[in-house]
């Protein structure tokens, strides 16, 4: 193997050890549709793989369109004990969760169920931003 290939590598395996160092540990909700209006885009639609934030990230309006990776890690109840699918997925932030705490996210309800059973209603996640 040459040393650009080996270079190569290198830079890949740094660059995902990178983005996992930076992943945010939280809290995730749901949210039912109707995802229109948006606090961001009005009545324009922008799908179901969407996320709400909280006050902190959303800074006033200036998250609108950021992407973020969202992973479960596990549940925060009793009710369901291990909530988590093993996937990730990717959303878009179209709203404010007035309500979501400073280490909360608030996924529409077609994502929360592609990373987390909804019968747990609240999980916790790492999450970072794309």
């Amino acid at each position: 193997m040459g040393f650009v290939s080996k270079a190569l590598i290198l830079i890949a395996i740094l660059t995902c050890l990178t983005s996992v160092a930076h992943a945010i540990r939280g809290q995730a909700t749901f949210y039912t549709p109707a995802y229109v209006p948006s606090s961001c885009y009005g009545y324009n639609d922008h799908g179901i793989m969407i996320v709400a934030l909280n006050g902190r990230l959303f800074g006033n309006k200036g998250a609108c369109g950021r992407r973020y990776r969202v992973r479960c890690t596990g549940g925060t109840n009793a009710g369901v004990p291990h909530p988590c699918t093993g996937k990730s997925i990717v959303v878009t932030a179209v709203d404010l969760c007035p309500g979501c705490a400073d280490n909360q996210i608030d996924l529409s309800q077609e994502a929360f169920s592609m990373i987390a059973n909804p019968d747990a209603g609240r999980i916790n996640i790492e999450y970072d931003q794309i």
